[in-house]
């Protein structure tokens, strides 16, 4: 998955001293067990596209891992309508949103418009492209192109699946700050944008971080932005605290499950390289 001008780069396999190649779990070892057989079972894949078996794994684990987070986003969304069909949880989104509205300025306003078109659908891509761009230059190695793009595909079809789904109406304009918006409003697409490809990125800094403080630094900043995101949305009135939570929720099972892919690619890499014949099971 990784190549430069200089020859193939190996990613790492750690974060600190978590060795991700090492699954200490019964569920976990399966997961490796069934990616080896995939990559097994596929070898037309392999030779068609010229990918080993940690590709073609990861590319199948990816697959059915997002075949799996579009059903589960969909089945969020009827469970959701129900309960909001019966006054559950979305009692509390009104008195969230009238709070939020006696706490507004113009000053504020403005300012928090800038900061949440940072994770709209122009502004979120282009900061991401910029980030992964300098990653994969500096280091030599397609791993943030390849990640990313994944984890940003199925961020989108989810979005584009629950949206249109649950369909429900945004806050009224009346306690909005323009530029108002009319997509359905469940749940955040800057949300669950947000928080997919701000995770995949603090994940891909975090394997190249030496000091512990780096990862902490990274780790924080990453969380202070997505929940900053969310709450921004419910603070211009462009969706209901309710749409905020499930983007959170969603977005961050999608990274997980991206973040998985990968390190099965990690684990069974060395297989393709000779370096033994076991997944590590640890």
């Amino acid at each position: 998955m990784g190549a430069g001008a200089e020859g193939p780069v190996r990613e790492p396999e750690q974060i600190g001293s978590r060795d991700l190649t090492t699954w200490p779990t019964r569920l976990g070892r399966l997961l490796v067990t069934a990616g080896a057989e995939l990559g097994r079972r596929l070898p037309w894949v392999g030779r068609l596209y010229g990918w080993s078996t940690a590709n073609v794994a990861f590319v199948v684990f990816a697959g059915l891992a997002l075949g799996v987070a579009v059903a589960l986003t969909r089945a969020a969304a009827e469970v959701y309508q129900a309960v909001t069909d019966h006054n559950g949880i979305s009692t509390i989104d009104q008195p969230v949103l009238d709070a939020a509205v006696g706490q507004r300025t113009p000053r504020l306003d403005e300012a928090v418009t800038w900061f949440t078109d940072i994770g709209g659908p122009v502004g979120m891509p282009v900061l991401v492209a910029v980030v992964v761009g300098l990653l994969a230059l500096r280091w030599r190695t397609w791993l943030p192109v390849v990640v990313t793009v994944v984890a940003a595909a199925g961020s989108l079809l989810m979005t584009i699946a629950t949206k249109g789904l649950a369909a429900r109406a945004r806050p009224p304009v009346a306690l909005a700050v323009p530029p108002y918006e009319s997509s359905p409003s469940f749940p955040s697409g800057h949300t669950l944008n947000a928080t997919v490809l701000t995770a995949v990125v603090v994940y891909l800094l975090l394997l190249r971080s030496t000091a512990t403080w780096h990862r902490v630094l990274a780790v924080l900043a990453g969380l202070v932005f997505v929940v900053a995101m969310g709450l921004s949305r419910v603070f211009l009135g462009h969706h209901w605290l309710t749409d905020v939570v499930a983007g959170w929720a969603l977005g961050l099972a999608w990274a997980l499950a991206v973040i998985t892919a990968h390190r099965l690619f990690l684990t069974l890499r060395p297989r393709d390289e000779g370096r033994g014949a076991d997944p590590r099971p640890g």
